[in-house]
């Protein structure tokens, strides 16, 4: 019995440190698997400090009859219900009319400007995949619109298209005789060619960024083997090239789609607060629905349906995009 007793002392004092290990593993697994959470808890406080609250803060707005009168304290604004949503999409009256106007000029302006985008930023990155003298420094180049602060690079534009001393009337008018007198391109129907013109060259250089990238991903044997077998260029570009980037320009023309229907910048620094009719976008529209008439409540209500539309077209796309892929597989 005395021999039995300090072995059995032995045995346990053994024992325990396992047994005080296996906590001290657990502690320290759940401190490896948290700590990624926890270094992404102050952004994400932060994203929903900027993005989230003031979108949930818009959506109350729309339903409220907020007007500057009630700005000091907006939450003391009575209570509109639907009567802001009717009054956007009433479309025989001014206040709607206006509002599908600026929605029809916003989906053209979208529709040219990412197709012109796409175009240009793919047929430059083809044109750049064969090696040539001076290559890297036409590729910076090719950069530096979409490097270039957008204020900086839409003032530039203001003055090139200045009526009497503007480069562009200088060059169209001046030089090149094309037009009979100084075109006004910031007011009038010309307005929406200047505003496309400055949209996709700011935009493309993004475009070409991104194709360039993918085309990088496409093995140089298969432009080989199409060459051996008698394909020439638009072959190879038919066959090989876009179908290889059928991903990257599904990603890269919903991303497109969204900035440039989104734009609020480029329209307000190239027009000011009152954007010409014929390129009054939606988001300079809604800026002048909400700050300058200070009808707060009208112009949430016409922000909560852009939100709206934006997400049906992007869920539209993303179900259609990937139904494709599934068959293509």
């Amino acid at each position: 019995m005395t021999a039995t007793a300090p072995a059995a002392e032995a045995t346990v004092r053994k024992s325990s440190p396992g047994t005080a290990r296996g906590p001290r593993r657990r502690t320290g697994r759940l401190r490896r698997v948290g700590l990624p959470y926890l270094l992404l808890l102050p952004a994400l406080l932060l994203e929903l400090l900027v993005h989230l609250v003031p979108m949930v803060i818009g959506i109350v707005m729309s339903f409220k009859e907020l007007t500057q009168f009630y700005i000091r304290d907006w939450s003391t604004a009575p209570w509109a219900g639907l009567d802001n949503y009717s009054v956007s999409v009433d479309f025989d009256a001014p206040v709607g009319k206006a509002l599908l106007h600026s929605f029809l000029v916003t989906v053209a302006f979208t529709v040219l400007s990412v197709g012109l985008c796409w175009l240009i930023g793919t047929a430059a990155a083809v044109f750049m995949q064969d090696t040539f003298r001076g290559r890297g420094l036409l590729r910076a180049l090719f950069l530096v619109p979409y490097a270039l602060p957008v204020y900086a690079a839409v003032i530039t534009w203001v003055f090139m298209f200045q009526h009497d001393n503007g480069l562009v009337n200088h060059v169209l008018h001046d030089q090149l005789g094309l037009t009979d007198k100084p075109s006004f391109w910031l007011i009038g129907d010309n307005s929406f060619v200047a505003l496309l013109t400055v949209s996709v060259w700011k935009g493309w250089p993004f475009a070409f960024l991104i194709v360039m990238a993918g085309l990088q991903n496409i093995p140089r044997e298969l432009y080989e083997a199409a060459a051996l077998d008698g394909a020439g260029m638009v072959q190879q570009l038919r066959r090989i090239t876009l179908p290889s980037l059928r991903p990257v320009n599904q990603v890269l023309v919903l991303v497109l789609f969204l900035w440039t229907f989104n734009d609020f910048n480029t329209p307000y620094v190239l027009f000011g607060k009152s954007a010409p009719e014929a390129a009054d976008l939606i988001s300079v529209h809604i800026y002048q629905a909400s700050l300058v008439t200070w009808n707060f409540g009208t112009g949430s209500a016409m922000s909560v349906l852009l939100l709206l539309f934006l997400l049906v077209v992007t869920g539209v796309y993303l179900a259609l995009t990937s139904r494709g892929r599934r068959t293509a597989q």
